[in-house]
């Protein structure tokens, strides 16, 4: 039986999934599903996440984008870069303004840092044009974290060349005096860093029907575990490329009011 077909509104799409599927010993399972118009035809089309479920475990391997066009019912099968992963996801939605829904598939490496991986699709005319490249955003996306004197932690944004500063002096003393002397001094220099992208939200920011991307990644100090907070950068369509419209520093909170 098919691992989610205790859930009801999987088994219709994969019944529909297994006419297409080759006969094999661990066949693909629909993983996610949505349904909207992608295709801009303005006839709903079925968009599916298959992939191979690993026994006992919530892993699933070879996890491929499959669009079947509503009208025509053709199918389109689109292998994905990174393809391994937990719980996957697809989510449609407009993120250029043509009116007709991309797909936004999401998923998490499963790793320490909380990595995670995303792409979006356009598919009109059924033909699969790549948005948003996971790879391509963490490339061009760069930072520098550098400890300062004072109990200041600073967070340079290479691709917008703006600057922020943490205060870490609500840490504990015994994070503190590992680092500084008694005069607030580094004992030497430290670096962080930022991770790769861990979250990417569609948000309608103008109510407009238009999605924006909300992106999360976390600021970290010494080793991964020590967090210092997260920059959230917005996204938005322009011409022909999602573009940085905003960028803001989030940092944890202390217990106390002084």
């Amino acid at each position: 039986m098919n691992a989610h077909c205790g859930r009801a509104k999987y088994c219709k799409e994969q019944a529909m999934y297994n006419d297409y599927a080759r006969p094999n010993m661990n066949p693909p399972n629909v993983v996610s599903f949505a349904r909207g118009d992608v295709t801009g035809d303005r006839v709903p089309d079925h968009v599916y996440l298959t992939g191979i479920m690993t026994p006992g475990s919530p892993f699933i391997q070879q996890i491929t984008l499959l669009v079947q066009d509503g009208r025509s019912g053709m199918l389109t099968s689109v292998p994905l870069r990174e393809n391994s992963g937990y719980n996957p996801v697809v989510f449609l939605g407009d993120f250029t303004g043509n009116g007709v829904d991309d797909i936004l598939i999401s998923m998490t490496s499963g790793g320490s840092g909380g990595i995670m991986y995303h792409y979006i699709y356009s598919f009109i005319n059924n033909t699969p044009q790549l948005l948003f490249d996971v790879d391509v955003y963490n490339e061009q996306v760069q930072y520098e974290v550098h400890y300062q004197d004072d109990y200041k932690v600073k967070v340079v944004s290479l691709i917008n060349h703006q600057t922020y500063i943490i205060d870490i002096s609500t840490k504990d003393s015994g994070y503190l005096d590992e680092i500084y002397d008694e005069n607030g001094k580094l004992k030497s220099p430290i670096s962080g860093f930022v991770n790769p992208l861990s979250g990417l939200y569609p948000v309608d920011f103008d109510s407009n029907n238009r999605y924006e991307l909300l992106a999360y990644q976390k600021i970290a100090g010494r080793y991964n575990a020590d967090s210092l907070g997260y920059v959230l950068n917005t996204l938005g369509w322009l011409d022909d490329r999602f573009v940085l419209q905003d960028q803001y520093v989030a940092i944890f909170g202390y217990e106390g009011s002084n």
